[in-house]
């Protein structure tokens, strides 16, 4: 389970402060921004703000965040792995380029700054060779955004060079808030769902599958769900592909949600049920 009343409290306290009436502009912005105390002024394009704020201070931000990571060049590889890759242990030491020994090394140094935290799946695989490592979440979501895309670049951003981060962001900006709306669609179930209160939230994962949301409620109730932040409208074959995963980790939910930025095919509409909720980024406004 992760740490999704702290990123919600980061989240409002972002929102409030810097007065966005557009959630989905929020949700964009914090996951730049978020965790740093800056007034950020919604009105200015992202990459304009990312420019002024980040990109011509990265000395004094380098400077600043070298003395959380003592500088170590073993804790910078796995944090930027941890950034770009699929958040899980084990493939992000592969993707550091780290031994096990080096990779617990630093996993150890950067759980003791409090950087990151260690997120866990919530149900295990029923067959343990299908088991997977632990996934790590940086507990700022500007965290996060540096170490994906501005460590990676840091010798042309320093010479005032940022095409190489400018083609790097653009490739990946869209899907870069996915796990954020993912986080903030758990707080929302936890606060909409009061009939038979949730219990324990997040996701799950194995060598086979994963699932944005599980969840247990008081009750018994097991909920699945998947989050889609993109422009396109989401279909039915999202919830057959859900219904799928499902089905791979041996799950029987009782109830089905989908979180989507752009709401849902007049098909998808046509199923709504008390088992299967659906929701836009628009659902978010009560947080």
């Amino acid at each position: 389970m992760s740490n999704t009343t702290t990123l919600l409290k980061q989240f409002r306290s972002f929102y409030f402060q810097n007065a966005f009436s557009d959630i989905e502009k929020a949700i964009e912005y914090f996951s730049i921004f978020g965790g740093t105390s800056w007034n950020v002024d919604s009105t200015k394009p992202l990459n304009e703000l990312i420019v002024n704020k980040v990109l011509k201070n990265y000395t004094y931000i380098h400077t600043d965040i070298t003395k959380l990571t003592h500088s170590n060049k073993l804790s910078h590889a796995l944090l930027s792995a941890c950034a770009t890759g699929d958040r899980r242990v084990y493939s992000s030491f592969k993707r550091a380029r780290l031994s096990r020994e080096e990779g617990n090394e630093a996993l150890h140094s950067l759980l003791r700054s409090g950087l990151i935290e260690l997120e866990y799946s919530i149900e295990r695989p029923l067959s343990e060779e299908d088991d997977n490592s632990d996934k790590l979440n940086f507990q700022s979501p500007f965290m996060r955004f540096w170490f994906a895309f501005v460590s990676p670049f840091y010798k042309s951003i320093k010479e005032g060079n940022y095409e190489e981060f400018e083609k790097a962001f653009m490739n990946r900006e869209q899907s870069f808030c996915d796990f954020i709306f993912t986080k903030l669609s758990h707080a929302l179930l936890q606060q909409t769902l009061t009939s038979d209160p949730i219990i324990e939230i997040g996701s799950y994962w194995d060598k086979n599958c994963e699932i944005d949301i599980l969840a247990k409620t008081k009750s018994g109730k097991l909920i699945a769900g998947s989050c889609k932040y993109t422009q396109n409208k989401v279909k039915k074959t999202e919830l057959s592909r859900l219904k799928e995963q499902c089905e791979l980790a041996q799950l029987e939910p009782d109830m089905y949600v989908i979180f989507a930025k752009n709401g849902f095919s007049s098909e998808l509409k046509s199923l709504k049920s008390e088992t299967l909720k659906l929701f836009t980024s628009k659902s978010l406004k009560p947080l």
